[in-house]
């Protein structure tokens, strides 16, 4: 039978370029290609440097995930070097880490991807007084009442009557695969704006810690560049620390009063969906949160979980792990490089050849990253799942306690194989934002702690002796495993490479034309309307994509791409 193929270029909501090719049959997706639209070249920039700049030029990758690749960087190189990081500096990174993830998954749900469940329009024909009860059902937030829902709901109605819906335009409403009751739309509404505050108070503990954000200016290889003295006002003082923990405090209530509520409502309500989207299931993660200056000790394990058997959990258990370090790979047999080769990312090269978009052979800047010398879906999901295969209790006993109550409301038992689908991950992400916080109050406590046990030391510093050292730095990002790979040649930067979270979920087919994580998850979801493919963007956007960080853009020849001028 013949199929229809579409197109979806650019999605947006995202950060970078990305394309997105399905074959629609029957109603269904029967095949799919993810394509990067960019190249980064970062790699190339770096080649020659001091080692020690290369996190100041790495956090460039993206305007997005920025501290990320701070970390990884200079993890990368201090693995290289094998040198011990003072305690307080693994404390204060631990607190931009956790920081930083809980910014990134609240503005993933609320801003980037609940607007492919959510019907805004529909909050039109919504009673506040209804949906205030439907609210305080699910939480006691101050702001779940019918005088907060009123004003917001003339808000929007004031977007629509204008002809200009501003933040909510071209959303597809009234779509027959929205099924949000009204009241339950207002509600989810009124939080999305109210999330554009509380993401705010996370950036704002990254800044007073990391100098500013994005892009942080306060990390070291060897440690953090943040002097510390409780009585005085040019460093890392008492005052700074008393009003991080006030902010801790506040996110901890949203997340726990806002965003769990609306993400187990939505899975719900929509529990007809979560049979889609699973896709790869080889799940990838790595420990993070060290809590010991050798990086041998963590407070969220990670590992590898083949065919999503969690029997067959196998751990990465620190830095420098040669389980993890001999079994990522690259493919670019069907990426815009030249050559066609499968390589540790040790030896791998940045050299672009582009071809147009050509479905047999190479149709993206992103490479396919291998584990084990199969694809792996790496992400908020990996992690909570190898961390229950790893008996965090602390998981464990969210997870649980999420999926009841999903269940309750959706009146019938929810599986543990429903994460496997678009709305897992959803739902992974917020389970991972509660341990984040739980990170955020320990490592502040231990913090301070230490602090006031007398210690301030903050860096240790690096010495590169001569000949080849090569390292690796990982890091469990918002959106997955990152790496960063180095090698270094008498105190230069003779090879890097980063493989990205979006690198592995984005990648196109690999060495064995295995499809990526994003193509496959695609493979029998439904799509009601060809013209409009909401279904595509819902599975797409649970990854939540960032393409800037699977490639990059760079001139040779610095030509202007755009001039703004300043009035």
């Amino acid at each position: 039978m013949s199929s229809t193929r579409i197109s979806v270029d650019p999605v947006t909501r995202i950060e970078g370029h990305l394309r997105i090719d399905c074959d629609i049959q029957d109603g269904k997706v029967v095949n799919a290609w993810s394509s990067g639209q960019m190249w980064r070249g970062i790699e190339t920039i770096l080649t020659g440097r001091d080692p020690r700049d290369a996190w100041l030029y790495t956090q460039r990758i993206c305007g997005v995930c920025t501290t990320v690749h701070a970390i990884a960087s200079v993890r990368a190189v201090e693995d290289a070097l094998n040198l011990e990081i003072p305690l307080n500096a693994q404390l204060i990174r631990n607190l931009i880490i956790a920081a930083h993830g809980i910014h990134d998954h609240v503005v993933h749900f609320y801003h980037l991807s609940a607007l492919d469940w959510v019907d805004v329009v529909s909050a039109l024909q919504a009673d506040p007084q209804a949906t205030a009860t439907l609210a305080q059902s699910l939480s006691d937030w101050p702001n779940n009442n019918a005088r907060h829902f009123a004003e917001v709901q003339a808000r929007v109605k004031r977007f629509v009557e204008s002809g200009q819906l501003g933040i909510f335009a071209h959303g597809y409403w009234g779509h027959p695969a929205m099924k949000l009751p009204p009241e339950a739309n207002l509600m989810a509404v009124a939080h999305y704006l109210e999330a554009m505050d509380y993401q705010r108070k996370s950036n704002q503990i990254t800044a007073i810690l990391g100098s500013k954000t994005p892009h942080i200016q306060n990390l070291a290889v060897g440690g953090v560049a943040n002097a510390i003295n409780p009585d005085d006002q040019s460093t890392l003082n008492l005052e700074r620390l008393a009003y991080v923990r006030t902010l801790i405090d506040e996110l901890g209530a949203f997340v726990r009063q806002v965003y769990l509520p609306d993400v187990i409502a939505i899975a719900a309500l929509y529990a007809d969906w979560l049979p889609y989207g699973a896709g790869v299931t080889n799940y990838l993660s790595v420990p993070d949160f060290p809590r010991d200056t050798k990086g041998t000790d963590f407070a969220m394990p990670g590992g590898y979980i083949p065919a999503g058997d969690l029997a067959r959990f196998q751990s990465v258990e620190h830095f420098g792990d040669p389980f993890f370090e001999q079994h990522v790979k690259e493919s670019i047999k069907h990426s815009w490089y030249q050559g066609d080769w499968t390589r540790s990312p040790y030896q791998g090269e940045t050299v672009p050849d582009y071809t147009d978009f050509q479905e047999d052979a190479a149709y993206s800047w992103v490479k396919s990253p291998t584990f084990l010398d199969e694809p792996a879906q790496v992400g908020p999901l990996a992690n909570v799942l190898a961390m229950v295969a790893a008996g965090h209790q602390g998981t464990i006993g969210y997870l649980n306690d999420a999926i009841a109550r999903i269940g309750a409301i959706a009146g019938t038992e929810v599986p543990m194989s429903a994460l496997h689908s678009s709305l897992g991950r959803h739902l992974a992400r917020c389970i991972r934002t509660q341990v984040l916080y739980d990170q955020l109050v320990e490592n502040y406590e231990a913090l301070v702690g230490n602090i006031a046990r007398g210690d301030y030391t903050s860096f240790n510093a690096p010495v590169f002796p001569k000949g080849e050292q090569m390292g690796f730095g990982f890091h469990e990002a918002p959106r997955g495993v990152l790496s960063h790979w180095i090698v270094i040649e008498n105190g230069k930067i003779k090879n890097y490479q980063a493989v990205v979270p979006s690198t592995w979920n984005a990648g196109p087919r690999n060495q064995n034309d295995a499809l990526g994580p994003y193509e496959a998850s695609l493979l029998d979801n439904p799509i009601l309307e060809e013209e409009r493919p909401l279904e595509v963007l819902r599975t797409v956007h649970s990854f939540d994509p960032c393409l800037a960080c699977a490639v990059h853009l760079h001139d040779n020849e610095r030509r202007d791409i755009v001039r703004v001028r300043a009035l």
